[in-house]
């Protein structure tokens, strides 16, 4: 196979992320705005992955705890609008599984980050489009990125935990 440029169908694609609250259970929430494009090959020293995140889209479906991480505590989506990410090396794994190291970029930190991804399957859609279907995982520490605030709870232990979970679900559609 020849190096294959495809769209994520955002639409039916998601990022997703959980997160320690109160030491005793997770908060969940997701990006509701992001663009990308996978580019694939079976050289996979030739394939891409690059993504960009709107900072601004986080939801937690709390407005209050939404607004507190758009802000300077957090993800400071004024000043720094976007979360990108650029692959660097893909590595097979195993039949359908694959490692992605890559650049993210949170504010204006830059770290390498592997994302585990397996291929769920291909497909022609109703309209004869070729359709990708991949899933991604990986945990990363919030304060590596400059995330850090925090608040010492009352019993012991932090409002916040450091590891952030984050699962993506990708739909891609072939050009």
């Amino acid at each position: 196979m020849d190096l294959s440029q495809w769209n994520i169908d955002t639409a039916h694609s998601g990022i997703n992320f959980s997160v320690r609250h109160m030491v005793i259970s997770k908060v969940r929430g997701r990006f509701a705005k992001w663009s990308g494009s996978v580019n694939l090959a079976d050289d996979l020293a030739k394939a891409s992955v690059a993504v960009s995140i709107d900072a601004a889209s986080i939801d937690t479906g709390v407005p209050d705890r939404d607004a507190h991480l758009r802000s300077g505590d957090f993800l400071d989506a004024e000043k720094y609008p976007a979360l990108l990410f650029r692959s660097r090396k893909i590595e097979r794994q195993g039949d359908k599984v694959s490692r992605v190291v890559g650049d993210l970029t949170i504010r204006d930190v830059t770290r390498e980050v592997t994302l585990d991804v397996e291929e769920g399957g291909r497909a022609k859609d109703p309209w004869g489009n070729e359709r990708i279907g991949l899933c991604a995982r990986t945990s990363l520490d919030r304060k590596e990125f400059g995330l850090k605030w925090n608040q010492v709870l009352e019993a012991g232990g932090l409002l916040i935990g450091d590891r952030v979970d984050v699962d993506i679900e990708i739909e891609a559609v072939k050009k």
